[in-house]
């Protein structure tokens, strides 16, 4: 087995600065890092261990780079540049790799996502450690030009789409134990896309086309559709709800700036109906029984603002105050329970619930978000968040088991 002379073999109790010496932004060091990867990110070592390499190996590897990315932390590099470096100057790093048979994009994917984690550790890019049992961000890569949607069709999977650089839409998944490689779904889409499950194994994706017209895709269990027009004249990206199986609510703000609603009743596309409101952002929207619908969106206040459907009529439109910089997401973990999500005016992500009885005060989870978020629940005690990071880059925050 090859060994760099001057790091394998070192025990990783024996740091030596003077080898490695660091600038840090943040009081962080390799040791605190490495713990944090492995009682956070233990995905990070099954996916090298699955492709064939060492735990002893792993844990070696994960060293050197934490050091070496603590090292050029103060260069404000990105994750990105600062890979590429470390792959131009310490190339005999990937002869083990090499060896050990494991793929190249296991290989970038994975050593990406330690940098980045350690980068937002050492400038705080992913803020404090969140209280009430958050985990901490953590990065999934991709390069966005929108805020993400996801959406969970069975306990302990996700979804997640978002534009890509080339303006259609990607998407990649969380399957229970491992995330995907990014995917090209194709489209030209000019926002954010809306995202939801009906049933098992069922995703139906909406977005604005560049004719701003509402476009449809969805997967059927087996296979990808190829993009349908379902008409109209949207100003903002869709948010979709589904209140029981083969039925869904999609809702956007038309050219008067209020919210509009089409659904699909089982058969056929209804009509386009107008809500009302004025709105300055996408909606969110969820349903947590089968004939409720909670729709949420920034007012020209830059407040929060709800409506609702009780299962006969819609209600009057009220504000749950709140300064918002982003569109709102919305989650429900249990019946007559909501989470709204949204970016604050200090772009960290903050949240508001509705406890069955009276909304809560509004609470401050941290963060750096350069967009939207995005919110679901796969579960009675499972919350999970994404958002753009400060690279373009897709990160992930998620509460409960």
């Amino acid at each position: 087995m090859f060994q760099n002379p001057y790091y394998f073999g070192v025990p990783e109790n024996n740091y030596d600065p003077m080898l490695y010496p660091i600038e840090t932004l943040q009081q962080v060091n390799t040791q605190q890092v490495l713990q944090i990867l492995r009682a956070e990110h233990a995905d990070l070592y099954s996916q090298l261990e699955q492709a064939g390499m060492s735990r002893q190996n792993i844990n070696n590897i994960f060293f050197f780079v934490v050091t070496y990315t603590i090292n050029q932390a103060g260069s404000n590099r990105t994750a990105n540049q600062i890979y590429n470096q470390f792959r131009n100057q310490v190339p005999w790093v990937f002869l083990l790799f090499r060896q050990a048979g494991v793929p190249q994009n296991i290989i970038n994917q994975v050593l990406l996502q330690v940098i980045q984690i350690t980068l937002d550790l050492i400038r705080d890019e992913g803020g404090q450690q969140p209280g009430d049992n958050w985990s901490r961000w953590e990065n999934l890569g991709g390069e966005i030009t929108s805020a993400p949607a996801v959406s969970s069709w069975q306990r302990n999977r996700l979804d997640v789409f978002a534009r890509g650089t080339d303006g259609a839409l990607w998407h990649i998944w969380w399957n229970g134990r491992n995330w995907s490689n990014w995917e090209s779904l194709g489209g030209q889409i000019t926002g954010p896309p809306g995202a939801v499950s009906w049933g098992p194994n069922r995703i139906d994706v909406f977005a604005r086309g560049t004719d701003n017209a509402l476009w449809h895709i969805w997967w059927s269990g087996n296979n990808w559709s190829e993009w349908e027009s379902l008409d109209g004249q949207i100003t903002t990206g869709p948010a979709a709800s589904s209140r029981r199986s083969n039925q869904i609510d999609v809702f956007a703000r038309g050219t008067d700036n209020a919210l509009w609603k089409r659904t699909w009743n089982g058969q056929v596309w209804e009509g386009w109906e107008s809500l009302g409101g004025q709105i300055t952002s996408e909606p969110a929207a969820v349903s947590w029984g089968p004939n409720r619908i909670d729709v949420f969106a920034r007012g020209t206040d830059n407040a929060l603002w709800h409506l609702w459907w009780n299962g006969r009529n819609w209600s009057g439109w009220e504000s749950l105050g709140g300064q918002m910089t982003s569109a709102p997401t919305v989650s429900s973990k249990r019946a007559n329970h909501l989470d709204v999500f949204a970016r604050g005016t200090d772009n960290a992500l903050w949240k508001l619930t509705w406890n069955g009885r009276a909304w809560e005060t509004w609470q401050r989870i941290g963060g750096n978000l350069t967009s939207a978020p995005a919110a679901v629940s796969w579960g009675p005690n499972r919350t999970d968040i994404f958002a753009r990071g400060q690279n373009n880059n897709l990160i992930h925050l998620y509460q409960g088991r």
